[in-house]
């Protein structure tokens, strides 16, 4: 089962590279921010037919009581989206995406060593240390 998340997770990247690309050459056309306005319309309408179907609603109405700070990730999502709308047109798909990777990393590695989030606590190590040392060595080589 954990190798199917593991295809899973690195299908969802190959997801995000593309939307990328897509939002990137569609921010050139219609704006920036009518591009990312655009994808979060649409994701929006995608995903309320996918709950009619697959979703469990009668959990939708704990937004109303969850803690404020769980709710940040949609404020969250539109930052990563159009900073990506603006980048990739500059700096290209796949040094943009590095570059997101690299902050993702380093975020999730505080974010786990500290245990913050609600999150269980991973030690920073050696090993992770030379993983963000590699990937920051790959964006230089990318550019």
């Amino acid at each position: 089962m954990k190798v199917v998340l593991y295809v899973l997770a690195v299908l969802a990247g190959v997801a995000l590279s593309m939307e990328g690309a897509i939002a990137g050459v569609l921010g050139h056309t219609i704006g920036k921010l009518e591009a990312s306005y655009y994808i979060f319309i649409m994701g929006t309408f995608v995903m309320g037919i996918a709950m009619l179907f697959v979703g469990q609603g009668n959990k939708l109405s704990y937004v109303f009581q969850a803690p404020k700070w769980r709710l940040s990730g949609g404020f969250l999502g539109i930052i990563y989206l159009t900073i990506l709308v603006i980048s990739i047109p500059f700096l290209g798909v796949s040094a943009s995406m590095i570059s997101v990777i690299i902050g993702q990393m380093m975020a999730s590695m505080l974010i786990e060593h500290f245990g913050w989030l609600g999150s269980s606590k991973v030690k920073v190590d050696k090993y992770r240390i030379l993983a963000l040392a590699s990937m920051a060595v790959a964006l230089i080589l990318i550019f």
